[in-house]
């Protein structure tokens, strides 16, 4: 929501609130849907899932029955729009099914930067007396973007030394340390007032950068700032990024050349980013790999819960007389606990309120602000099947896959997915098995769209009210 000391922000907000009411008196609505989520929570595959469904079912296919059933089975047609004029990258929904469609099938490749694609879905108007009006015309607009970025979002209100002391002390703990040891040994060895120096700032930022590459690939950890850092996107490291967090952040010197950095990095990201995108979103989807946090264990888990938590009381969840006004803030939003298909049926309902735990008080905070939340658990590529095995002596839920390391077919018992956060004696036990599992071979079309388990389920409560 743009405050009251942002014209220009109000007058952004107030002229897509009109331009939404003049598409809805036209029978041509706009909806707006941002996918977001912790890195490796699996966006590119969820886009590309949701994309060949979508266009799957405009050709009559039931491929989303829960959203045909919340658009009460009026969904006559889905076609990609062309591309236009627009700057941002297009999302490569073909390149994307192509890989699917391999042999071997391979994954969709990880997003390195920002793109859109929208889709114009055909629903046929109903009359209160029952009766059909012709067709409504919908633009469903979709934003894509890399999962690092999304943990810049509490970086907005925190200024050079709230940032910097929230980082070194998330630094200093666990497993972390350790990681970071040459980095921190070389920032506790500054002193204060330390002169403003470019090859010590350099040296400052490769050892920081180098200890957040360490954080993320070989432990694990999501909450890692600052987002451009690990993924700088094609603008690649440019001097704004040149910055890192000092146990002695005021003053003169290193310490005004860091703090300048750091300020200009929010400040473009706020206005080349957040605000000319995030603003524009009526509906969200958060992703978040809950087994892959229990699987990296203890530390990786309960640094996923702060990062979550980070990043819901940061998000904008709209509901203010002014948002209503307006028509500008997101209304709805979903936390969405992903790769539901590695764990067998009944534990499925598990996950969703494992992750449900996990969002507890920041769902109650967008409730309060009038953002109706919900949290789902799906497979937007589902690539196992429920199976059981035998552990000592006695039959147990499990999946069964096609590994992609070596492409041999396995049953696999994951462990028992907990309902709430574990206790500290859950960790003692190496319970959690999480294998990579290679996708099902499809068609390089998407015309019979793509396996999945509650796609159409979350669909329907992200924008079945709206078609």
């Amino acid at each position: 929501m743009a405050s009251l000391t942002d014209p220009l922000g109000l007058l952004r907000d107030a002229a897509m609130g009109a331009e939404q009411l003049g598409r809805g008196l036209l029978g041509q609505e706009r909806i707006r849907l941002a996918v977001t989520g912790l890195t490796r929570a699996g966006k590119t595959v969820f886009l590309t899932s949701l994309l060949a469904n979508l266009l799957a079912a405009g050709q009559g296919r039931r491929t989303l029955p829960a959203l045909e059933a919340a658009a009460g089975g009026r969904l006559r047609g889905v076609r990609l729009v062309p591309a236009g004029i627009e700057s941002l990258p297009r999302f490569d929904v073909a390149a994307h099914l192509a890989a699917l469609a391999a042999d071997p099938p391979a994954w969709p490749g990880r997003t390195e930067d920002l793109s859109t694609l929208e889709l114009t879905l055909e629903v046929e108007r109903r009359s209160w007396l029952g009766g059909l009006l012709g067709s409504r015309s919908i633009t469903l607009e979709l934003l894509d973007y890399p999962g690092e970025w999304l943990l810049d979002l509490p970086m907005l209100s925190q200024d050079f030394a709230e940032w910097s002391a929230a980082t070194l002390q998330r630094l200093r703990r666990g497993p972390r340390a350790e990681a970071a040891r040459d980095f921190l040994a070389f920032v506790d060895a500054l002193p204060a007032g330390t002169p403003d120096d470019e090859a010590l700032a350099r040296r400052g930022f490769i050892l920081y950068r180098d200890a957040l590459r360490h954080c993320r690939d070989r432990l694990g950890l999501r909450f890692l700032q600052p987002g451009r850092v690990l993924n700088p996107g094609p603008r690649g490291e440019a001097p704004i990024l040149w910055f890192f967090p000092l146990p002695h952040p005021e003053g003169s010197g290193l310490a005004m050349l860091l703090a300048r950095r750091h300020a200009a990095y929010v400040a473009d990201q706020r206005d080349n980013f957040f605000e000319p995108y995030f603003r524009r979103f009526q509906r969200q989807a958060v992703l978040v790999d809950v087994l892959g946090a229990l699987h990296a264990g203890q530390e990786a888990f309960e640094d996923t819960a702060e990062a979550l938590a980070a990043i819901a009381a940061a998000l904008r969840y709209g509901g203010s007389w002014l948002d209503r006004l307006t028509g500008a803030g997101v209304d709805r939003a979903a936390f969405v606990a992903t790769k539901a298909d590695h764990v067998p049926g009944r534990q499925r309902d598990a996950l969703a309120a494992l992750l449900g735990a996990l969002v507890a008080a920041p769902q109650n905070r967008a409730e309060g602000a009038g953002a109706a939340t919900a949290v789902h658990a799906i497979a937007a590529i589902r690539c196992t099947e429920d199976d059981v095995v035998t552990l000592e002596g006695r039959p147990v839920a499990a999946v069964r896959g096609v590994l992609l390391r070596d492409g041999r077919s396995a049953r696999i018992y994951p462990g028992e997915v907990p309902l709430r956060p574990p206790e500290p004696g859950f960790w003692d036990h190496g319970f959690f098995e999480m294998p990579e599992f290679q996708p099902p071979r499809l068609d390089a079309q998407g015309v019979s769209g793509v396996p999945h388990l509650g796609l159409d389920s979350l669909l329907a409560w992200l924008i079945g009210d709206l078609l």
